[in-house]
C-alpha cells in the first residue's frame, strides 16, 4: 500500500478535523456526535476501531460510551476499573500511551476482544485522554494495523486534537444540562409560589356574576367540581365558559395537578389527533422525536377540549375510545397509553339538533353528556353587567395607569345593549372606548353604538336588528326596518294609515328576503303581554304587536311599518301561531 506523503496527510488531517468540528457544533446529543466524529476517524485517516471511554456518574467504572469496528456484545463487555490497564492509566493520570505491538504490553487489557492481535499482524493501540486544563473527562483508544512505513505519530497527533475537541464538547453539554435543571428547578419553584395567586385568580370567587342565574351556575359547579364526572359546559360564545372550566379544576382533588386546554376549532383533524395524543418519532414529516399529546400531559389533571361541537365526524369515533377507555395509541405508535384525566368540554353548538342531523355521534354526545351547565348569555342576566363594566373599568385603570370612572349615561347604554358577543363583547367595548375617551369619565355619548359606528351592529345585523337596541328615551325615536339585501336602496318610511295596496310590487316581492324586525313606534292601546313599550328581541316584538292589534296581522304590519307577506314570514320563521278568535 502506498502511503500518502507528509503534505497530502497534512491535508486529509485537516479535512478531519473540520468534518469533526462540523458534526459536534451541529448536536448537544453527545452518543450522536461522537458516533459520526468516530466515522470520519474511520473514513478519513483509516483507524479502523476507535472507541470513546467516558466514567459513570459516581467515576467508579469507566465504561465504552461510543466506538466504530466493535459490535453491541464488545461493547457492552467494555468495562474497566480506574487505574485499570491502559485505558484506566490514562484516565487516572492524563497521560496519553501508545504501543506499537499490543502482544508485548503487559498493561494492555482488552476487555472488549475486539482490539487483540489478528491473523499474526501486528496491531498498534492508541489511547489519549480527553481532558480540560483541571479535569479528565474520558479517553479516545484507537488501533490500527502496523505495517510498511506506518507512523504512529501521525495518528496520536490527530487523535489528540480530536480528543481536545471531544473534551469541549462534553463541557458544553454539561453546561447546558446544568442550566436546564437549573431553569426546571426555578420554574417549579415558581410554580408554587404562584399556585395560590393562580388559583385565587380562577378561583370561583372572582368569577363576576351577581344575578340569579350566574348563582345558579355557581351551585352547580361547587356540586360537580369534586367529582370525577364528565363536565359540559353549554353557552354562547363568550360567556365565560373558560374560565367556569378552571375553577372547576381549581376546586376539584385535581387543582395542584395540571389543567390543560386545547380549542378543538383551531386545529385541522391530522393536527388535532397529533395534539391530543402526541406522536411517535417518524411518524409524519417533521416528526423528528417522539412527543406527548395532551392527553398525556393531563394525565391526573384536568383537561379542557373547547369547542367540542366542530370536531369531525371521522375524529369523533377516534375520541369516544379514548373517553370510554381512558387509553390511547401515539400517532405512529403501537404502544397503549393509559392516563387518568378529568374531562371538561365546551360547546356553543346545539348538539341535540346535530345529533338528529346524523352531524354528531351519538354516543359520544352521551358520553361527554355527564353533567351539563348552561351559561346564560350577558342578555338574560343584565343584573351583572355594572359589576362587570367595574370590573373592566378597574382593571383597565390598573393596566395603563389611568383613573377612569363610568358616567350613569355610559351605565345605561351598556345596560340596554343586546350584546350577542357576551362578556368577550363587553369587556372589548370597555377597552375600545376607555383607549379613546378623553378625560377621566367615560360618557354615554363616547361609545360608537351613539354614534352610529357600531361594529356588532354592522356585524349582527342580518341575524340581529336589535344587536344595539336604543336607550329608552320619553321621544321615540325611529329607526327604519333593516333588510338582509345590501343592494336594495333604503325604503320611504309609508304613513301607517296608507293601505297594503299601495306598496310595489317590488316591495312585496322583498318579503321573500329575510326580514329584520326594528324598533316600532309607541302606538295606544293596552297590551296583554308585554308593557307599553316595544320589547328587545325580534320574537318577542312580533308577539307584542300582535298584542297590540288583536292579532289582527295587517294592522300588525301597518304597526312594524312593514308587508303583510313580510310579517307572515315573520311569524312563520318564529313559529307563532296565529290566534283566532
Amino acid at each position: 500500500m502506498i502511503r500518502p506523503s507528509q503534505q497530502e496527510r497534512s491535508h486529509i488531517e485537516l479535512i478531519a478535523v473540520y468534518e469533526i468540528c462540523r458534526v459536534l457544533g451541529a448536536s448537544l446529543d453527545l452518543q450522536r456526535s461522537f458516533r459520526a466524529a468516530l466515522n470520519i476517524l474511520d473514513a478519513q485517516i483509516g483507524l479502523p476501531r476507535v472507541m470513546i471511554v467516558l466514567p459513570d456518574e459516581d467515576d467508579s467504572r469507566l465504561r465504552v460510551h461510543s466506538y466504530v469496528g466493535l459490535d453491541r456484545e464488545q461493547a457492552a463487555r467494555g468495562v474497566w476499573q480506574v487505574g485499570e490497564g491502559m485505558i484506566g492509566r490514562v484516565y487516572q493520570h492524563g497521560v496519553s500511551v501508545t504501543v506499537p505491538d499490543v502482544t508485548q504490553a503487559e498493561e494492555f487489557i482488552d476487555r472488549t476482544g475486539a482490539f487483540s492481535a489478528q491473523d499474526g499482524q501486528m496491531m498498534s493501540f492508541m489511547v489519549v485522554p480527553i481532558k480540560t486544563d483541571h479535569e479528565v473527562l474520558g479517553v479516545l483508544a484507537a488501533q490500527r494495523a502496523v505495517e510498511g512505513n506506518a507512523r504512529l505519530s501521525d495518528d496520536h497527533r490527530i487523535l489528540k486534537m480530536v480528543a481536545t475537541l471531544l473534551a469541549q464538547t462534553i463541557v458544553l453539554s454539561r453546561a447546558v444540562a446544568a442550566e436546564h435543571q437549573r431553569l426546571q428547578l426555578e420554574t417549579t419553584r415558581l410554580q408554587k409560589a404562584l399556585a395560590p395567586e393562580v388559583r385565587g385568580r380562577y378561583a370561583l370567587d372572582n368569577v363576576v356574576g351577581v344575578s340569579a342565574e350566574m348563582q345558579q351556575v355557581f351551585a352547580e359547579v361547587h356540586q360537580a367540581a369534586p367529582s370525577r364526572a364528565t363536565v359540559l359546559l353549554r353557552g354562547e360564545s363568550g360567556t365565560g365558559k373558560e374560565a367556569i372550566a378552571r375553577a372547576i379544576h381549581y376546586l376539584s382533588p385535581r387543582k395542584d395537578a395540571p389543567f390543560i386546554k386545547v380549542n378543538c376549532a383551531a386545529l385541522t383533524e391530522s393536527l388535532l389527533e397529533s395534539e391530543l395524543f402526541g406522536h411517535e418519532r417518524g411518524a409524519f414529516t417533521g416528526a423528528v422525536g417522539d412527543r406527548k399529546g395532551r392527553f398525556e400531559q393531563a394525565h391526573t389533571g384536568t383537561l379542557f377540549l373547547d369547542e367540542i361541537g366542530d370536531v369531525s365526524p371521522s375524529f369523533q369515533a377516534k375520541l369516544l375510545r379514548v373517553l370510554q377507555e381512558r387509553e390511547f395509541e401515539r400517532v405512529g405508535g403501537n404502544r397503549s397509553i393509559k392516563v387518568d384525566v378529568r374531562l371538561i368540554c365546551a360547546t356553543n353548538r346545539d348538539l341535540e339538533k346535530m345529533v338528529k342531523r346524523g352531524e354528531y355521534r351519538a354516543d359520544l354526545y352521551y358520553r361527554i353528556n355527564v353533567v351539563s351547565v348552561f351559561l346564560p348569555p350577558l342578555r338574560e342576566r343584565r343584573a351583572d353587567i355594572p359589576p362587570l363594566v367595574a370590573h373592566f373599568v378597574d382593571r383597565y385603570n390598573k393596566e395603563n395607569r389611568r383613573k377612569l370612572k363610568i358616567a350613569g349615561d355610559a351605565m345605561e347604554v351598556l345596560t340596554h345593549c343586546y350584546w350577542p358577543g357576551n362578556v368577550r363583547e363587553l369587556e372589548n367595548c370597555i377597552e375600545r372606548t376607555a383607549t379613546m375617551v378623553q378625560g377621566d369619565v367615560i360618557r354615554g355619548i363616547a361609545f360608537p353604538c351613539r354614534q352610529n359606528r357600531c361594529l356588532t351592529q354592522t356585524l349582527h345585523h342580518l341575524d340581529k336588528a336589535d344587536a344595539v337596541s336604543p336607550v329608552q328615551m320619553s321621544t321615540p325615536l325611529h329607526i327604519p326596518v333593516v333588510r338582509s339585501s345590501v343592494k336594495d336602496l333604503p325604503r320611504p318610511v309609508r304613513d301607517s294609515a296608507e293601505s297594503d295596496e299601495n306598496w310595489s310590487e317590488a316591495e312585496m316581492d322583498a318579503a321573500d328576503d329575510v326580514l329584520r324586525i326594528g324598533p316600532t313606534e309607541h302606538l295606544n292601546g293596552t297590551p296583554r303581554q308585554f308593557g307599553d313599550e316595544p320589547p328587545e328581541g325580534e320574537r318577542e316584538r312580533l308577539i307584542w304587536a300582535m298584542e297590540q292589534c288583536a292579532w289582527v296581522q295587517a294592522k300588525a304590519a301597518r304597526l312594524l311599518k312593514v308587508t303583510p307577506r313580510q310579517l307572515g314570514y315573520a311569524l312563520r320563521k318564529y313559529s307563532i301561531e296565529v290566534h283566532k278568535f
